[in-house]
């Protein structure tokens, strides 16, 4: 491979070319050249000449295998469409999308513009909020009684009555624990019902596990709200009253906000907009959709 070569890499769609832009003026990847502006029919795309040499398929395959490097990767490439949406609506593309040339780039967003541009319309003007709900504490295991069950002289009758009470105390936990589940649970339906009549879509993401979220507590919702910011105001208001003190018992509640709304801004899988450069595609050693 040249050591010259380089790939376009490209962050997010926009509805065109703003006025008074000045992409370069903002970080991309290390290693890349400026961020600029490349025109696609109506629509407009923030891109960046970046090394094939660090993402071709061999090496980005081994650079996003190394947490750093991903952590690295996932960081420029947020910042590069954060930079878009302040200019207005932006659909951000997947991480690390790359194409060979300009050309390649521009036809891939042309044959989809419809699509995008509907989209666009459909994000201008609204943002994303992340809302997490999690059970208040960990599940506890059962855990036995301090007595044996032999009771105090060791005779039959005695261990008869020890066992039953061992019985009784472990149902009763065990009917404490799912009283308690099906509290949070009913807090957590709660939550996402008054959010979403404050929002223009809801959308639900598989719970994350305990290693993400460095918390024992079960994650009972993960959720995504698109709010049109004329609505923001209602919608942190509802949220300010359902974490109100003594208003959720079983649950706590997390949200951060506004985000761009990556969990909105997304075409039908089977009718994606950009398509690979051949090296970062080993299914398809061709143009093939991202």
């Amino acid at each position: 491979m040249n050591a010259d070569a380089t790939l376009v890499c490209a962050f997010a769609v926009l509805p065109a070319r703003p006025a008074g832009a000045e992409p370069h003026a903002h970080p991309g990847h290390d290693g890349g050249g400026p961020l600029r502006l490349l025109p696609a029919g109506e629509l407009c795309l923030l891109v960046q000449d970046v090394p094939a040499a660090a993402f071709g398929e061999a090496a980005l395959a081994q650079r996003l295998e190394r947490p750093d490097e991903l952590e690295r990767i996932a960081r420029a490439h947020h910042r590069a469409v954060e930079t878009a949406a302040r200019w207005g609506p932006v659909v951000p593309l997947p991480l690390a999308t790359l194409y060979l040339t300009d050309d390649t780039a521009v036809r891939a967003v042309v044959e989809r513009e419809a699509e995008l541009a509907v989209l666009l319309d459909r994000l201008r003007g609204r943002t994303e909020w992340a809302v997490k709900v999690h059970a208040a504490t960990a599940g506890t295991p059962a855990t036995a009684p301090s007595d044996d069950g032999t009771g105090t002289d060791g005779t039959g009758t005695d261990r008869g009555v020890a066992g039953r009470a061992y019985l009784r105390r472990a149902s009763a936990r065990r009917r404490t624990r799912q009283e308690e589940h099906e509290q949070a649970l009913a807090e957590a339906r709660t939550v996402d019902r008054e959010l979403t009549r404050h929002a223009v879509s809801a959308t639900r993401h598989r719970p994350q596990s305990s290693r993400l979220t460095g918390t024992e507590a079960p994650q009972l919702l993960n959720g995504a709200y698109l709010v049109d910011d004329a609505d923001r105001a209602a919608f942190t208001g509802a949220l300010e009253r359902l974490t109100a003190a003594g208003r959720l018992r079983g649950v706590e509640v997390v949200a951060s906000g506004p985000w761009v709304p990556y969990s909105f801004a997304r075409l039908d899988e089977r009718q994606q907009c950009a398509r690979r450069a051949p090296e970062t595609d080993p299914e398809r050693k061709r143009e093939a959709g991202v």
